[in-house]
């Protein structure tokens, strides 16, 4: 079973949601951290990194000697990371995608593709959670290619959760990609409901079964509610605006051994997860 867990804005729970969800298994389970500008899981699980490995993508290098200015690579490249100007074309890296499409078209094999540092991995024990996370270097535009490496370290078979980025944008896409279920993280508030609706749509246009945890219950209005009733979106669990899991929260500690009696709320919410799960595959 592969669960991703997203959000269409940061701030609503969605790591929160995802450790305690991992912990509640108490079963060997790959943790994901894809939020890979920003992860944050290791905070709560804290152990030594096992491995660190660095990340590259591959980026065009120019030959000059043998380009005559055709200027092909740029007419194929749909990001305009590599530019003709009548004579060698100029690399834009931090635009590239890593394609390989300029190299491939080019005529006279001008070009090939030399690998760039974009981030790194590690990867941590937690009792039976094997945690992995990206970190995308400091200046480095292009999360997708460092999410998907992280998730290839996906072990074939077992059951993964997937912390995705918030929002809506590509390293979202990238990181919800191939999961089994989506759990939407949102909070009982305007903005909450604005970006839960964004989350929404992009979830069905890669037609996933999803649903929706609402985190902080109690502290807004019943507008998501109504919204999930309307859109006829399960509404799998709710959070409570609790002061005692603000202050785990503050420590580090995970809510469900801070405070045991949410245990089986995770334990409840996990088999609604592989319900949605079932249902999709009847």
């Amino acid at each position: 079973m592969i669960i991703a867990i997203a959000s269409g804005k940061g701030g609503t729970g969605k790591t929160t949601l995802a450790v305690n969800l991992a912990r509640a298994f108490d079963a060997d389970i790959q943790l994901l951290d894809c939020d890979v500008e920003e992860p944050n899981a290791h905070l709560f699980l804290p152990a030594e990194p096992r491995e660190r490995t660095v990340v590259t993508m591959p980026i065009p290098e120019v030959d000059a000697r043998l380009c005559d200015g055709c200027g092909e690579c740029a007419r194929v490249c749909r990001y305009n990371a590599i530019v003709g100007a009548g004579a060698a074309p100029l690399v834009f890296p931090e635009l590239c995608h890593g394609c390989g499409g300029c190299a491939y078209i080019c005529p006279r094999k001008a070009i090939r593709e030399v690998p760039k540092r974009i981030g790194v991995i590690e990867t941590f024990r937690s009792g039976k959670i094997d945690l992995v996370h990206g970190r995308l270097d400091v200046g480095v535009a292009m999360a997708p290619p460092l999410i998907r490496a992280v998730k290839d370290r996906r072990r074939n078979g077992a059951p993964a959760i997937i912390d995705a980025p918030p929002g809506t944008s590509c390293p979202v896409v990238a990181a919800i990609q191939g999961a089994e279920a989506v759990v939407l993280v949102t909070e009982p508030t305007p903005f909450g409901l604005h970006d839960l609706a964004l989350a929404v749509d992009l979830v069905r246009a890669f037609r996933l079964p999803f649903g929706v945890v609402v985190n902080r219950a109690g502290s807004g209005d019943d507008r998501v509610r109504l919204f999930c009733a309307r859109e006829k979106i399960p509404l799998l669990a709710e959070i409570p605006d609790d002061r005692r899991i603000a202050e785990a929260y503050a420590r580090g500690a995970l809510i469900v051994e801070a405070l045991p009696e949410y245990r089986a709320g995770f334990l409840d919410l996990r088999a609604k997860i592989e319900g949605l799960r079932r249902e999709v595959a009847a």
